[in-house]
């Protein structure tokens, strides 16, 4: 044991390391982001409104099917024709139903100095989730484990830009499945104290995390207050289903958010066209969105999808596309057409390695998001090969995308502008202002400065080892995690948080995944 504390000191280069690295760096969460640049608009009010009568017509003639028995009760309770599993909704219903969700709220997190606020022109970014793979600390692809996901929940809580650390950013697959959601939960609450997502993969696990919620901020606190949030993907087209449902139902009765999130392949399922696409999925979000009220009427949700364009050559998803840029941009203009904050996923890639490819799919991605005015900015961070694998070098790299897009979207600071404007007669014509001191004062905060791009020249690079990206990521990954203090618990809330975890994996069979409702 003592070899083994040892060890680890040796490499995290001791506590002295550390606290220059606290000292030289700070981990402090950047307030949710208010955005002041323009969203970019590509359809006039008339393609808004053919938009919204396409989606309608699809609402009240196709319908959706809803896989689940309480659910279709619901619906015909609330005045829905139903036929079957087939809901038809008529367009006065589902505005009636969506009006009522809140147009911006507020979620509080277990520090108060990082709650957010979502809606209108206030944005979040959120780390990636689900991957069944990463690339680790030494850029090896291998499955993820329980230490794993706790080092990306480290790694999310000491990024300034991430807003939330998401849930199961990895599988971690040395935990039974039908108990992980409970060890999943528990990382995010554990290791972090910003806001965090919830399992849905079931509706008794989303039943689990709503308890574990109830144990960390108390019951009454939790029916006042978002303090996370669920994912409910639909099957597109136009299907959803008793798990998804169920789970949303576990969340709204609690009176917490759920993003409702078709998902969409453009031209696998939707049509082989940006607006037909739009129009598809955004019929399947306003009845997943109006659902959301009839079972509680009044509780948040949020307009969602995923989105990607299917190759046609191979059928393999494709991430970057100037359609996928359009699609947000449109469903950023209908989402705030209904008044209701809206998610999307940004920096997405498919590359396999953190290469080139990687860098332009998630920049290409990153930018459409933040002009579309999208709120909930998921998979801001760590998405590559599709989904497949979340990367720790890219993830880092991400981070500090979102840091430097949350600067740019803040729009110019005036602040200074006399004092700046005033340097320009003290230097004159000719001059430079490095000496001067308004630059003195302002150099570190006037201009972001990356750390993980290299912009030295070439003979400094090469003599600090030619150290490309990658390379440059993985060490700084490391250092963050040497830094890491962990923000922690009340101790009866921990004792309690552990306690409901062992009696739940008491009552789950371990080895009975295949009968687990998950």
């Amino acid at each position: 044991m003592d070899e083994t504390i040892t060890r680890q000191r040796t490499r995290s280069g001791g506590r002295s390391a550390r606290r220059t690295l606290r000292m030289t760096r700070d981990f402090t969460m950047l307030p949710g982001l208010t955005r002041r640049i323009p969203v970019t608009e590509v359809m006039d009010e008339e393609g808004v409104e053919r938009i919204d009568a396409a989606s309608m017509h699809i609402l009240e003639t196709v319908g959706v099917v809803f896989r689940d028995r309480i659910a279709l009760q619901d619906w015909a309770q609330a005045g829905a024709k139903v036929v079957g599993e087939r809901v038809y909704l008529d367009r006065g219903l589902v505005r009636d139903l969506i009006a009522t969700i809140p147009s911006d709220f507020t979620y509080s997190a277990r520090n108060p100095a990082n709650n957010v606020r979502l809606g209108g022109a206030h944005s979040v970014f959120v780390p990636m989730t689900g991957a069944p793979y990463l690339r680790d600390l030494d850029d090896v692809r291998r499955n993820p484990t329980l230490a794993d996901l706790a080092m990306f929940h480290k790694l999310s809580h000491m990024a300034p830009a991430l807003h939330s650390t998401a849930h199961h950013i990895v599988e971690p697959y040395d935990h039974p499945i039908s108990q992980r959601h409970l060890r999943i939960t528990y990382s995010s609450m554990k290791h972090s104290d910003k806001m965090f997502m919830g399992m849905t993969t079931s509706p008794k696990n989303a039943e689990d995390v709503m308890e574990m919620c109830a144990i960390l901020f108390g019951e009454a606190f939790l029916e006042e207050n978002p303090v996370t949030t669920g994912n409910c993907n639909g099957n597109s087209p136009l299907v959803w289903d008793e798990t998804m449902l169920g789970a949303m139902r576990a969340f709204c009765r609690r009176n917490q958010p759920v993003l409702c999130s078709p998902f969409v392949l453009g031209g696998a399922n939707t049509p082989a066209s940006v607006p037909a696409s739009v129009a598809q999925l955004n019929a399947e979000a306003l009845s997943a969105l109006a659902y959301t009220q009839v079972i509680r009427r009044g509780c948040p949700a949020i307009y969602g999808h995923y989105l990607s364009t299917v190759s046609m050559k191979s059928g393999a998803p494709m991430a970057g596309t100037p359609e996928i840029s359009l699609m947000n941009f449109m469903i950023g203009q209908m989402a705030r057409h209904y008044g209701v904050p809206w998610r999307t996923s940004s920096l997405l890639a498919g590359a396999k390695t953190f290469d080139a490819q990687a860098g332009y799919e998630s920049a290409a991605t990153l930018s459409a998001t933040l002009h579309a005015g999208a709120n909930y900015i998921w998979h801001s961070a760590g998405w590559n090969e599709a989904g497949m694998h979340c990367s720790v070098a890219k993830f880092v790299v991400d981070a500090e995308q979102c840091a430097m897009a949350y600067r740019m979207a803040e729009g110019p600071k005036w602040g200074d502008f006399d004092e700046a404007l005033a340097a320009v007669a003290d230097i004159g014509p000719g001059g430079h202002y490095l000496g001067h001191p308004h630059t003195q004062d302002n150099f570190q905060t006037a201009f972001f400065m990356p750390e993980l791009f290299d912009n030295n020249s070439i003979e400094q690079w090469m003599a600090e080892g030619a150290k490309e990206i990658t390379r440059r990521a993985l060490d700084h990954a490391r250092a963050l995690l040497d830094a890491y203090e962990e923000p922690r618990l009340d101790e009866g809330v921990n004792e309690a948080l552990l306690d409901y975890i062992a009696r739940r994996e008491r009552e789950i069979p371990a080895a009975d995944a295949l009968n687990q409702d998950y």
